[in-house]
Formats: structure tokens, sequence, C-alpha cells
């Protein structure tokens, strides 16, 4: 655990904080549906190492009906056969996605995810992984800390 003190963003920049969640609700509410939309925020908050994330999401796939042992095989997802088509597109173009700075977007994976998505879902999709990025910044970056149970 990191000593550092966490800041509230929350108290400490509402109007944007409100904003960035208007945003992750309202995308939920979208074509994609609120379990692909957390099955990205898992996958994403995985790699970006948000624990605070992390306990959110997984919490409410479980809480949508999602299987321990599917939220277990996430991270080999490629190779889970838990996953269909979709979901897996869409986890796809949110690794390219998250990886981008690291390494340039390929052409053929936007081509690839619009196989399973029509325009508004890949903008949707998109919008999904950048709030989720964002999130991840702030939890991570001010040490958001993990609720108690």
């Amino acid at each position: 655990m990191n000593a550092a003190l966490p800041l509230d963003y929350t108290a400490l920049a509402p109007s944007a904080f409100q904003n960035l969640l208007q945003l992750s609700t309202g995308l939920h509410k979208g074509p994609l549906g609120p379990k692909l939309v957390e099955w990205v925020s898992l996958r994403v908050s995985q790699i970006n190492g948000c624990v605070f994330c992390l306990d959110m999401h997984a919490g409410l796939l479980r809480k949508y009906g999602e299987s321990q042992r599917k939220l277990d095989t996430l991270p080999g997802w490629r190779e889970s056969p838990l996953f269909d088509a979709r979901e897996r597109a869409g986890l796809a173009w949110a690794e390219t996605l998250n990886a981008l700075g690291a390494t340039p977007v390929p052409d053929d994976a936007l081509e690839r995810a619009r196989e399973h998505f029509d325009e508004r879902e890949m903008a949707e999709l998109t919008f999904a992984v950048a709030a989720i990025r964002a999130w991840n910044v702030l939890n991570v970056g001010l040490r958001k800390e993990l609720p108690e149970v």
C-alpha cells in the first residue's frame, strides 16, 4: 500500500466528478448494455491496477448475475470459452485503446471491432474506455482507498 495520503477529488472538483459520473452512468443505459460496459471497465482496471475499480466492477458483474468462474478467467479472455464474440471484440478494442501512447492503434483493430458493433456502439464503447481510464487515473493517481466491506 502506498503511504501517500489520498485526495478526495469528489469534494475538490465536484463539477468535474459529477460530469464524469454522468457519462459513466449514461453509458450503462446505452446500446452496449451494462454488462459489456462493466466487462470493459473491469478489464481496463485490471491492466491499470486500479483496486477501487476492480472491487466495484467485479461486484457489479456479480450483481448482474455473472459467474465467479467467468470473472476469474477475464485475464485470459482470449482463451476462455465463457466470453462470446461480442464480448471478445469489446475487450480487444478496450485493450487496444488502453495501450494508446505505448503503441499505435492498428488500422485493422477498428475494422475488427466494427464487425460486432454499429457506429453508435463503437462511439459508446470508445467513450466507455475513455471513462474508465479517467476513473483509473483519478483513483490510482489520487490514492482512492478501497472501501470497507
